[in-house]
């Protein structure tokens, strides 16, 4: 055997003899494929024809939306002196502009990893207050000003991107297309050869193929940039509205304890007391008779211990209506259910919570909420059967309680209005469907999140 000096590693190179490593015939050394990946790569790269996509999808979303809106604009401000048309009109082109903004931060998202903050909104409590305020927004005006300059902007991106990946492929492939054509190729009558201009044109057309992606990835970039100044929402304005909703539930929530303090010392008064000051009274009779009429006096003691059994029974009720023990020790979907059991209509518990039990004063809440509506559904409903549906989500637990009954349930009352303080206290949504004739659904989300 002979030793040449020069081990061979597995890599397929070889060791010269100052140890540096000889690239192997027909093989591109290791920098120079680091360097062809880095040109080549962003030309296949799912980002790039993201990009493309995300481009192209503008200028369709564009064409679309932009005569929409221009319709609305100019049929609106025509009807404005005939108030109802004009308002109406105008009204519906700001919420198809709402609705463009909302899909197009989705589609920036999706699309280029791009969040923009969405904007916040504390509900209006009547329809037209919600169209004042819509007017007066300055975020509907941005989301206006965002669909009348999405064509003309989509427009130039997409002429900008063909132009580049269009002028690319033609010019790098003009060779072949000048052997594959039989007899050349004549321009303006003079025969297209030379190998100076082809390489020219080759050149300059495989330059343009590397630029598109860095082209397209910039101008998709510009878009998000002009989509985040319009789309996104005023920091100021949507913590200047949320101060305010929290102003509003805060003084309904004091409101509504002060409320059911009330109601607490009225039942306390009206009920046990009263039991418990005849109890009293009987049981001072009975003592007063046990030394003339011991007969007499038992059957006042019987009558006595009768009244505190049903004075116990309130208690226990008025305990029940604030925060029942089994709530506590077994959860919402017992409570829930004993709370049926008492209902003179009969009730239908369905109840689908995950395994980790949501905030004692989320749960404390929705039986609150159950309580009171099954309450109604008893008083006022009307009604032959009830439904409690209870489900847990990630981070929201929403219950809907329904009946069969005559409907025409009033949101502004006393009851609904405390239920709905309750639920805005925690940052929850309370919605009341209740036509005349029925059937009435209560919906209520609660957020539940750590």
């Amino acid at each position: 055997m002979t030793d040449s000096g020069a081990s061979t590693p597995a890599g397929g190179a070889a060791l010269t003899g100052d140890g540096a490593a000889a690239v192997a015939p027909g093989l591109p050394a290791t920098g120079d494929r680091r360097l062809l990946c880095t040109v080549l790569l962003p030309l296949v790269s799912a980002t790039t024809w993201l990009a493309v996509i995300h481009l192209l999808a503008g200028f369709v979303i564009g064409v679309v939306v932009l005569p929409l809106v221009l319709v609305g604009l100019i049929l609106g401000c025509a009807l404005l002196p005939t108030l109802p048309a004009g308002v109406a009109v105008l009204a519906s082109t700001f919420w198809l502009c709402g609705l463009l903004a909302r899909g197009e931060r989705a589609r920036f998202e999706l699309l280029l990893g791009r969040q923009i903050r969405s904007g916040w909104m504390p509900p209006a409590d009547t329809w037209w207050r919600a169209i004042v305020r819509n007017f007066m927004s300055a975020a509907t005006w941005r989301y206006l000003a965002y669909a009348l300059l999405r064509l003309p902007l989509s427009l130039l991106e997409v002429v900008l991107v063909l132009t580049v990946w269009g002028q690319g492929l033609a010019l790098a492939a003009i060779p072949a297309y000048v052997w594959a054509a039989p007899g050349g190729v004549h321009v303006d009558g003079m025969a297209v050869h030379g190998f100076w201009l082809l390489a020219v044109a080759t050149v300059t057309g495989v330059a343009l193929l590397l630029a598109a992606p860095h082209v397209t990835r910039g101008l998709a970039t510009m878009d998000a940039a002009v989509g985040g100044l319009l789309l996104q929402t005023d920091r100021r304005a949507e913590l200047t509205a949320r101060i305010g909703e929290l102003e509003t539930t805060r003084a309904q929530v004091v409101d509504a304890a002060a409320a059911e303090r009330m109601r607490i010392e009225r039942d306390l008064h009206d009920g046990a007391q009263q039991r418990l000051v005849s109890l009293a009274m009987e049981l001072g009779r009975a003592k007063a008779k046990f030394s003339s009429d011991p007969a007499a006096a038992a059957i006042i003691v019987s009558e006595a211990h009768e009244q505190a059994k049903q004075a116990l029974s309130e208690l226990r009720h008025l305990v029940r209506g604030v925060h029942p023990p089994v709530l506590t020790a077994r959860g919402l979907d017992a409570a829930l259910s004993s709370l049926a059991a008492l209902c003179p209509v009969p009730v239908t518990v369905r109840v689908d919570l995950p395994v980790i039990r949501p905030p004692s004063a989320i749960e404390a809440i929705a039986y609150f909420v159950v309580a009171e509506a099954l309450t109604n559904v008893a008083k006022h409903a009307h009604a032959s059967h009830a439904e409690v549906v209870v489900k847990g989500d990630p981070g929201l637990l929403t219950l809907v309680v329904s009946d069969d009954g005559v409907g025409g349930a009033d949101q502004s009352g006393q009851g609904l209005s405390g239920l709905a303080a309750r639920v805005a206290g925690v940052d929850g949504r309370l919605k009341v469907t209740s036509p005349q004739g029925g059937p009435t659904v209560i919906e209520v989300a609660l957020p539940c999140g750590s």
